[in-house]
């Protein structure tokens, strides 16, 4: 019946679930934030839950849905006599983190009444006392920066599906637009022949036959792809082994047009070759020449 893990993330507001949630969107989950309870059996017979490129489901269900509170036990309930397997992940932080937090954001506690916000606080932690008693997991995130959750939710994942594939992303993009900050690794191939001063070329770019086999031929270019694929052969099973969930390779030339795009293009078919999981974008591709 069941054949992805299931992760319910529930717990106090403020307390770092939003966070919780991209973290397993990162590794490849299907999330949805603020699920209505009782969809919840209809969703899961949904074929979503088989296709095979996604690691698991990840809801967020709390409070700011008016039947939760009333409804979660039964519909929990009901699931698990069905024979489905799901951990509940409860977040929570403490009192004068989360005034904190809220101070910061200035968002709207969800059962704010116009009274004191700590009343607000204190009033869902005592509602949810019987939640956080049934959770498989609780996590006091009061310490946590939000890497450090991330990787807390990250490693909880790894625990619970131990072959969810870590994701490569290979980036293009110019050195002229900014750094994409996102990036795990970054190589700076300003260093290869350019085509942009060759007429016939310039206003082609990397994905472009002619400027492949430009940059390609040139002994520079292959003597750096053998060194760098080499690089990449040996990291890519240690980022594995040590659970990273999502992998950025970034390739950077002057304006992202040329040098980047093949070069990224061709780490991306040697990755795919692999057998991994691995997509390609060239952020500035389509910037003017």
């Amino acid at each position: 019946m069941q054949t992805r893990v299931l992760f319910i993330i529930t717990g106090l507001s403020g307390s770092g679930k939003s966070t919780a949630l991209a973290a397993l969107e990162d590794a490849g989950f299907y999330c949805i934030d603020n699920m209505p309870v009782d969809l919840l059996p209809k969703f899961l017979e949904m074929p979503i839950e088989r296709d095979s490129d996604i690691s698991g489901i990840a809801l967020v269900m709390d409070l700011r849905e008016k039947r939760f509170l009333s409804r979660y036990s039964a519909v929990f309930s009901e699931l698990k006599k069905k024979g489905y397997f799901f951990e509940i992940l409860f977040l929570e932080a403490e009192e004068e983190i989360l005034i904190q937090r809220y101070s910061e954001t200035r968002r709207q506690h969800p059962l704010s009444t116009g009274s004191r916000l700590v009343e607000d606080i204190r009033l869902e932690k005592e509602q949810l006392e019987d939640l956080r008693a049934a959770a498989d997991v609780v996590i006091n995130t009061s310490e946590f920066n939000v890497h450090e959750l991330k990787s807390k939710i990250l490693d909880i994942a790894q625990k619970s599906k131990k072959n969810v594939p870590m994701r490569i992303n290979v980036l293009s993009f110019g050195f002229k637009y900014g750094i994409p900050h996102d990036a795990d690794l970054i190589m700076d191939v300003r260093f290869m022949v350019n085509p942009y001063f060759i007429p016939e070329l310039k206003e082609l770019d990397g994905e472009a036959q002619a400027i492949r086999d430009f940059i390609l031929n040139h002994g520079d270019t292959r003597a750096f792809l053998d060194k760098y694929l080499d690089l990449l052969d040996y990291l890519i099973p240690l980022y594995e082994k040590e659970g990273k969930a999502y992998l950025t390779i970034a390739l950077g030339c002057t304006g992202g047009r040329h040098r980047s795009v093949t070069v990224a293009r061709t780490i991306f078919e040697h990755i795919q070759a692999m057998g991994k999981t691995v997509e390609l974008n060239h952020r500035d591709r389509g910037q003017p020449s």
